[in-house]
């Protein structure tokens, strides 16, 4: 297990250097996303004036307030609470945000499926996974709202953070075909055949 220090845009080389169990911490540039914003990417047409390319994108719709702009709020938003979303509901999304837009690390909790990983290792991409429960420390690592565009659906616009030390997150599914649910759903199963074997039960 080794820890990554990255600071974005990352490289397909960077990105295939990280292997499960490995940790990150983020420098420098994360976008938030989330259903509705991908709904109208992919499904209704709409472009980001944002450039993705090389970057990490996090599950998010975060709790924002409106302030005066200024130097430190540039659009005229603070950030509140910026927690996590279950990925899941995202997965189809994975191979054209890799595929079109070129991101990288796509940041969530909860995992992926054999979609995304296969996305992952055909263009370079890893899973990274947060705890959920600690929106509250997250939002410690985000040191501004740098923009936001598609606003017109807040809070799922898509927002640019400036972050600060974002992490160590975990990297739980990664460019080699390796995935840490994976892993879990097999020991789990074992356990349970087992369990049901002792009991002299025989599983279905």
């Amino acid at each position: 297990m080794a820890h990554h220090e990255l600071t974005t845009p990352v490289t397909e080389e960077q990105v295939r250097t990280l292997r499960i169990n490995d940790t990150v911490t983020l420098q420098r540039t994360l976008f938030g996303i989330r259903d509705a914003t991908l709904i109208h990417m992919f499904d209704r047409g709409r472009r980001t004036r944002f450039d993705l390319a090389g970057h990490a994108v996090i599950h998010t719709a975060p709790n924002v307030r409106k302030v005066e702009k200024s130097a430190e709020s540039p659009v005229g938003y603070a950030p509140l609470c910026v927690g996590t979303t279950t990925s899941d509901r995202m997965e189809r999304f994975t191979d054209p945000l890799l595929a079109q837009y070129g991101v990288r690390l796509v940041i969530g909790k909860g995992g992926m499926r054999e979609a995304s990983l296969a996305a992952f290792r055909r263009y370079g991409g890893a899973y990274l996974a947060i705890v959920g429960g600690a929106a509250a420390l997250e939002t410690t690592w985000i040191e501004q709202i740098e923009d936001v565009d598609l606003d017109d659906l807040n809070p799922e616009s898509l927002w640019k953070f400036r972050v600060r030390d974002f992490g160590p997150l975990l990297v739980a599914m990664d460019s080699h075909g390796a995935s840490t649910y994976d892993i879990v759903k097999h020991d789990v199963q074992a356990a349970r055949a087992r369990v049901l074997q002792d009991l002299g039960v025989r599983g279905s």
